[in-house]
């Protein structure tokens, strides 16, 4: 693609790299044939490629964001299913990263979005405040759906209210700061796992179970003292000054362990946190005081599926006669290129494990996405539902706690992470799904 930029214009880095990702866009369309919303809206600027000319004009003119461009920019998912399609490696994540910081800048929302993503940015990152905020949502949840008939601002809360736990959160077993020591004769290793902000609120179990296996399999695991959210969910606002600070901060505490005691790496269980966390060298370079211990820092980020793979997890101690449908987020197949791994790891534990159909559309989770573009997430919530029950399983796995909450409010196919049912097959408790199951299976023979 040719672009206008002028030499003053190159100086700012954003646009630097924002030109040269445009320019090896060579128009094809193969984005538009896996990009969710062009298949669900057929609209050119729902696509990829419109929304890169969106973009493209939008930065060479120089210009504020206008209604037409938020509202296209805004639709987009950052699933990155486009990237994984189009032959010509053009890097969409990191332009459409800039597009939302220059809207951020630039465009000022009505007041309905500027308080619904103000009370996003203040509230989910932050696990005290999230878990205060769940207890209140617990009561307000039988409204969801009266607030979601009326459309518009309300429809957000309904859906933010629906997304809400049917029971109120509980603490898991393993919160940190602190450090979980390996069993066995020697240690194998030491890791530090990211606590993570809406996870353990959601479901403590999922490092629970982590940290049990990790321990099992020899490693000493360790829950930094002053690690925060990982940043990307304000990262995705395109509010780039707090993304930054929170990855700085976790910058800092990770190095500190790794030039202490040492890591042989920082493990994400959740994978919407991994690419961001794996980005955080990009995102920092500019950052003379940080460009390199960022880069760091992105080497040592390993989804726990990754790291599993070249773990000794041991001989199981039960034979699970379950049939699997694994679900694989996007940011783990598009963000993270993370495809076989889960899959093996859950085949080698004896599961029988099933493709999804169209498994590289989103389930519509996609951070705050369910929230904030309500309409459209339930639409493709559905649309994977569907494909997930044409593959008949007693359970769902997958690796991020968006598309657990967001998939389960579709199904009552119980979802468990992947990390949860290896955990269980290797000496762990049973998980609840799959006790529920195996519950059902029972009473029906």
């Amino acid at each position: 693609m040719q672009t206008n930029f002028t030499a003053e214009q190159l100086k700012d880095s954003h646009v630097a790299e924002s030109e040269k990702i445009l320019r090896k866009c060579v128009h094809c369309g193969f984005c538009t044939a896996t990009c969710p919303t062009f298949t669900l809206l057929g609209d050119e600027l729902d696509s990829p490629r419109g929304r890169i000319y969106l973009i493209k004009d939008m930065l060479e003119s120089g210009r504020p964001a206008d209604e037409k461009i938020v509202k296209h920019i805004d639709r987009c998912l950052s699933c990155l299913a486009c990237m994984t399609t189009c032959p010509s490696g053009v890097h969409y994540m990191h332009l459409v990263d800039h597009a939302r910081i220059h809207i951020e800048k630039t465009y000022r929302r009505p007041l309905s979005d500027r308080l619904m993503r103000g009370l996003l940015a203040a509230v989910l990152p932050y696990p005290k405040r999230f878990r205060l905020a769940l207890i209140g949502a617990f009561f307000g949840r039988p409204l969801a759906g009266a607030f979601k008939m009326f459309g518009g601002p309300l429809a957000k809360i309904g859906a933010m209210l629906e997304l809400a736990p049917a029971r109120a959160p509980i603490r898991g077993a393993h919160e940190g700061p602190g450090v979980f020591a390996s069993e066995g004769p020697a240690r194998k290793g030491r890791v530090a796992l990211l606590s993570g902000c809406a996870q353990p609120v959601l479901n403590p179990g999922i490092n629970d179970a982590t940290i049990r296996l990790l321990r099992r399999s020899g490693y000493e695991i360790v829950l930094p003292e002053g690690e925060v959210c990982c940043g990307a969910l304000v990262h995705h606002m395109g509010k780039e000054e707090a993304s930054l600070e929170n990855a700085r901060r976790n910058v800092d505490v990770w190095l500190r362990e790794a030039d202490g005691e040492g890591l042989d790496a920082i493990l994400i269980t959740a994978s919407g946190c991994g690419t961001t966390i794996k980005d955080y060298g990009f995102m920092l370079k500019d950052d003379p005081a940080y460009a390199e211990k960022a880069a760091r820092v992105s080497g040592l980020a390993k989804d726990v599926t990754e790291f599993l793979t070249g773990a000794d997890l041991g001989a199981p101690s039960v034979k699970p006669d379950l049939t699997v449908a694994y679900h694989s987020a996007c940011s783990m197949q598009h963000g993270q290129k993370i495809t076989r791994q889960p899959k093996d790891l859950l085949k080698a534990a004896g599961f029988a494990v099933r493709d999804v159909p169209e498994g590289h559309l989103c389930c519509g989770s996609a951070g705050t996405y369910n929230i904030l573009q309500p309409e459209i997430a339930r639409r493709l919530r559905d649309r994977k539902v569907a494909n997930i029950q044409k593959t008949n399983p007693d359970l769902i796995a997958t690796g991020n706690i968006g598309c657990m909450t967001q998939i389960g409010l579709g199904t009552d196919i119980p979802i468990v992470h992947t990390v949860e049912l290896l955990d269980w097959v290797y000496g762990g408790p049973e998980p609840e799904g799959v006790s529920a199951v195996l519950r059902d299976r029972q009473a029906a023979e």
